[in-house]
């Protein structure tokens, strides 16, 4: 089914945009959430009407995301972990525990939008990528130390 999406969803696209879902999803999901119109001619010219609109948004969030980007491009982060031989790690750092890190600094991310493809096993500085906004992810620093 193809809906015009009335806000930025990460996975489908951004405000304005018509994208191609299925029908499940539309029905259940995106129409009663009020994230989506159904795509018929009469909607469309509705959506060229406040495409405006929808741009200076686009722009908006855009410009936010980009002052985070930079911001977030400088932080480094330190955590302190059990190490057992050859600089293991007893556990993992997780996701949630780079978020905790962050909220200490005051910074607020959530935790789905940092991409750790694993948790971190052994100590060492990593560069852990964080999705702003699409298109947008720049690098934490997170550095794993042996805990004293």
């Amino acid at each position: 089914m193809k809906v015009i999406l009335k806000e930025t969803i990460e996975s489908l696209g951004i405000i304005g945009s018509e994208v191609n879902v299925a029908d499940g999803y539309a029905r259940n999901y995106l129409l009663p959430q009020s994230k989506a119109i159904p795509a018929t001619p009469q909607n469309r010219k509705v959506m060229e009407q406040i495409k405006v609109r929808v741009q200076a948004q686009i722009a908006k969030e855009r410009a936010i995301a980009e002052e985070l980007a930079a911001l977030l491009s400088q932080i480094s982060i330190t955590i302190s972990a059990k190490v057992a031989d050859e600089g293991k790690l007893y556990g993992s750092v997780s996701v949630q525990d780079i978020t905790r890190a962050l909220q200490d600094q005051n910074v607020e991310v959530e935790r789905r939008q940092l991409l750790l493809p694993e948790p971190i096993k052994a100590i060492g500085i990593y560069k852990i990528p964080v999705r702003v906004y699409k298109g947008v992810e720049p690098e934490i620093t997170v550095e794993v130390v042996p805990a004293t």
